[in-house]
């Protein structure tokens, strides 16, 4: 049988992105690739990289009074959201115009339309027409979900702060995950009245418990409103313009708006996925198998939408191995083993591996720790404190987890990630000369464990 493609790709996000590239560029590939909304899917317009620009932009409030303290004669005006906001967008245009020239040269036909899946070789475009496709790939992606409560509908997520108008003079965050803590220290450097609540007793759940109470600590010490162990249950419009939060506690507050960072849901209603042949899980994500195959051979799904590990680089590794495995006759398979990760709050937090909790249940363990403050903060009369913290197995001696709460730890856990891919003992990080004065040279000066377990 003869198809129109050899592969078609839904969703241009980074994953399907990659997928297609390599496929068409270095396979050979006939490759088509349709996405709905922008080029470049969440990370690039909603997500990672608007967020991390905010982030740059949420620093320099706390950068210009440190300059102050270093003897510039500065003067800091408010924040001018009107005047940031179209840079933002100007600078997300350009990046969807480079996935595009990148599309582009690889020679893929790229349908700006929505399309769903009839059969196990057949997409169909919403505008009209079918393609043929010996494979199907589906990179679709997730979204921010809101919970199901009274007013619901008058709660942002996170899609909708990129958008805004204007910024809120205060704001309620729902949520304790990674978005949650970050877009609380985004707004609050950007000068917004922030409160967050989680229902739970300590924010950024399933990270270090060590690491994700120094970054709660420094939060509410900032000026963050922090309550853990409450919830909202509905919101209403006040007569002030502002939204009434109900919570758990029976208290009720107005704020200028209410952002829920209450988690996220695959993309995959209305796909035609389980007519096709394709199983879903629980939360609607693609049940897919080791090589990202669905139960139809000819499908295949990576990225956030099989809901295995949210993260970009993540996503475009299991595009790689897709097309490696499917067209470059180059069986792989998208390890998750050691992936490291950032949380962009302020200061940052980086880890890789196991945390102190999950590492005990496997066996005896020695934790090395240290919390001092960085050089910089210290001369400026800032009392916040890095913490660097390694989880090391007492029988092989290997680095089973690294855990970094400091300025910039997102670019110091990388470098961690590759001694710890390559099995680095702690005799190994010992053996390292250390590069003073840095904060990154207390991860291989710690001597003496703080605890045994």
């Amino acid at each position: 049988m003869g198809f129109d493609v050899d592969l078609f790709v839904i969703g241009g996000g980074s994953g399907g992105v990659r997928a297609a590239r390599v496929a068409a560029a270095e396979g050979g590939a006939r490759v088509a690739l349709a996405e709905q909304s922008r080029m470049g899917g969440t990370c690039v317009i909603r997500g990672c990289v608007p967020k991390k620009l905010m982030v740059f932009a949420s620093a320099f409030g706390g950068a210009l009074a440190d300059a102050r303290a270093y003897g510039w004669e500065v003067a800091a005006g408010g924040f001018d959201w009107g005047a940031f906001r179209p840079r933002l967008e100007a600078e997300l245009d350009r990046l969807e115009g480079v996935y595009r020239g990148i599309l582009g040269r690889a020679g893929v036909r790229v349908h700006d339309d929505r399309a769903t899946i009839e059969d196990a070789h057949t997409v169909r475009l919403a505008a009209g027409g079918r393609v043929s496709a010996r494979h199907i790939l589906v990179a679709t992606g997730g979204h921010p979900v809101r919970p199901a409560i009274p007013g619901a509908e008058l709660g942002l997520v996170s899609d909708d702060i990129f958008r805004l108008e204007a910024l809120p003079d205060s704001i309620l965050i729902v949520g304790g995950g990674y978005i949650a803590a970050e877009f609380a220290c985004i707004l609050h450097g950007l000068g917004v009245k922030v409160t967050q609540y989680y229902r739970g007793a300590q924010i950024l759940r399933g990270f270090d418990d060590e690491a994700r109470g120094h970054v709660a600590e420094i939060m509410r010490a900032s000026g963050i409103d922090l309550r853990v162990g409450t919830d909202v249950t509905g919101l209403e419009r006040d007569p002030s313009g502002g939204v009434r939060a109900h919570g758990t506690l029976g208290d009720s507050e107005v704020f200028g708006a209410v952002l829920f960072a209450t988690g996220r849901a695959p993309n995959t209603a209305g796909l035609g996925l389980e007519a096709a042949g394709a199983r879903l899980g629980r939360r609607g994500e693609v049940a897919v198998d080791e090589w990202s195959q669905t139960a139809v051979p000819s499908i295949y799904a990576v990225g956030d939408v099989t809901d295995r590990m949210a993260l970009t680089p993540v996503a475009i590794r299991e595009g790689q191995a897709f097309a490696e495995t499917v067209f470059k006759a180059r069986p792989l398979k998208a390890t998750q083993a050691q992936v490291a990760t950032a949380v962009f709050t302020q200061p940052e937090l980086g880890t890789i591996g196991l945390t102190e909790e999950e590492a005990r249940a496997l066996g005896p363990v020695e934790i090395y720790c240290a919390a001092f403050r960085p050089m910089h903060r210290a001369f400026a009369g800032r009392p916040e404190k890095a913490l660097m913290k390694l989880v090391v197995c007492a029988a092989t001696r290997r680095v089973l987890g690294c855990h970094i709460v400091a300025d910039q730890a997102g670019e110091m856990i990388q470098l961690a990630a590759v001694a710890m891919g390559m099995g680095a003992t702690k005799e190994d990080f010992d053996r390292a000369v250390a590069v003073h004065p840095t904060m990154a040279e207390e991860l291989v000066t710690m001597r003496s464990p703080v605890r045994v377990a």
